[in-house]
């Protein structure tokens, strides 16, 4: 039976990017139903955690007042609580309660100019250890405006998105899928032909700049990670910048500076058991840095490796739990 399936392609549009699927079924699977199951698990995400929607759970939250008491979607409500998790665990590194600060700098649903915000803007705004101050509740899932959170949970949303799809992919009957959400990307069960679902890694060199170190060990090589009940997430500071003053800010804020993260690596990339974690913890080690962020990784077992630039070009620095869960493509 296994042999009898087929692998088909489907994709679309969300969160101001692409999706895709690969999906492992039989020959008359109707693929406009898959089609429409995967975009109403992301229309589900967008609607409940889009800041840039005036109309999502996460919108109405932001503008309510001190004291109001938000009763959350389960799904808004996993993710929240991941987030809390990874907030807690990073020590604020990642933190999903900078929006304000975002859109002080330009990047967020209020489009302001992308511009450095002066000093006693940032002294109001700045959100760090905001995330502290939430109470989630569980049991009904709810949560309160303590007065003036602005929650952002876009360095999570996409990965949730690979996941929900995923998921729902599932509960239809598809047993082997790999879903890929703005480069997010979470597969499970194996190809008709028995082999897992393989993605590559790639050193993704910009602008000219070239893996040419003299170390061939120390070199950023391609990867290829099997995804069987696993996800791979990416964050760094190569896709949303901006130059001012000859200095680069980066899209990806330190919540303990309140200010872009300044010499970040390249990439993070993660790979973890759920594309949410892989998203968050992403983000959390770009902040860190090159150096402290290996070394928590390393410490906390996680699967890490970091694309750094210098003056011979890229190089990377991986986790032992990479190199487990990966291999080198021209190995």
């Amino acid at each position: 039976m296994q042999a009898a399936l087929n692998v088909a392609t489907l994709g679309g549009a969300t969160m101001g990017t692409t999706w895709s699927v690969k999906a492992a079924c039989a020959p008359r699977t109707d693929l406009h139903a898959l089609h429409d199951i995967v975009q109403s698990a992301l229309d589900t995400v967008v609607a409940q955690m889009s800041t840039w929607r005036d109309d999502s759970d996460i919108s109405r939250y932001n503008r309510s007042a001190a004291g109001h008491v938000h009763p959350l979607p389960a799904e808004f409500h996993t993710v929240l609580r991941c987030a809390l998790d990874i907030a807690e665990a990073s020590d604020g590194a990642y933190d999903p309660t900078l929006g304000a600060l975002v859109d002080a700098w330009g990047f967020g649903p209020a489009q302001r100019p992308r511009r450095v915000p002066d000093a006693s803007t940032l002294d109001v705004i700045s959100a760090g250890g905001a995330w502290r101050r939430l109470i989630l509740e569980h049991d009904p899932p709810r949560l309160s405006q303590p007065g003036g959170i602005v929650l952002d949970l876009s360095a999570i949303a996409k990965g949730y998105g690979a996941d929900l799809a995923a998921a729902r992919l599932r509960a239809h009957g598809i047993e082997s899928a790999l879903v890929e959400v703005g480069g997010e990307l979470y597969g499970y069960g194996r190809k008709p032909d028995g082999a897992p679902w393989r993605v590559l890694v790639e050193a993704a060199a910009e602008d000219g700049d070239a893996a040419t170190a003299n170390d061939a060990e120390d070199r950023a090589r391609v990867h290829v990670v099997a995804l069987e009940a696993l996800a791979v997430a990416t964050s760094g500071d190569r896709w949303h910048a901006f130059e001012e003053d000859d200095e680069r800010h980066s899209h990806t804020f330190d919540p303990r500076t309140g200010r872009p993260v300044r010499h970040a690596p390249a990439g993070v990339t993660v790979i973890a058991d759920s594309a949410m974690r892989a998203d968050a913890w992403a983000t959390a080690l770009t902040v860190m840095g090159a150096n402290a962020g290996h070394a928590f990784a390393v410490r906390h077992g996680l699967a890490a490796r970091f694309l750094l630039r210098g003056d011979d070009g890229l190089r990377e620095r991986l986790t032992p739990r990479f190199v487990e869960l990966s291999t080198v493509a021209d190995a």
